[in-house]
């Protein structure tokens, strides 16, 4: 299976999807999982079958560092 950007997030086989424990349960949440071997696919968990974005492992570690720097803290209003 080819993924890419866009795919929905339900036709990804294999992926263990992971929610913050800062979600609280009320379900506005990102959600993340490893595709195994290369990057990392992430969704609404509102929308557990809408579009996924895909990164590979490195721009995922870029963000990570970044959001731990609080880089992105300001988009959070």
């Amino acid at each position: 299976m080819r993924v890419e950007n866009g795919i929905s997030a339900g036709e990804i086989e294999g992926v263990v999807w992971i929610k913050s424990s800062a979600s609280q349960g009320v379900g506005n949440c990102v959600e993340a999982g490893a595709l195994p071997g290369w990057g990392v696919a992430v969704r609404n968990s509102r929308f557990p079958e809408g579009p996924a974005l895909v990164f590979t492992q490195a721009e995922m570690r870029a963000f990570l560092s970044g959001a731990k720097a609080g880089e992105f803290d300001h988009l959070a209003g």
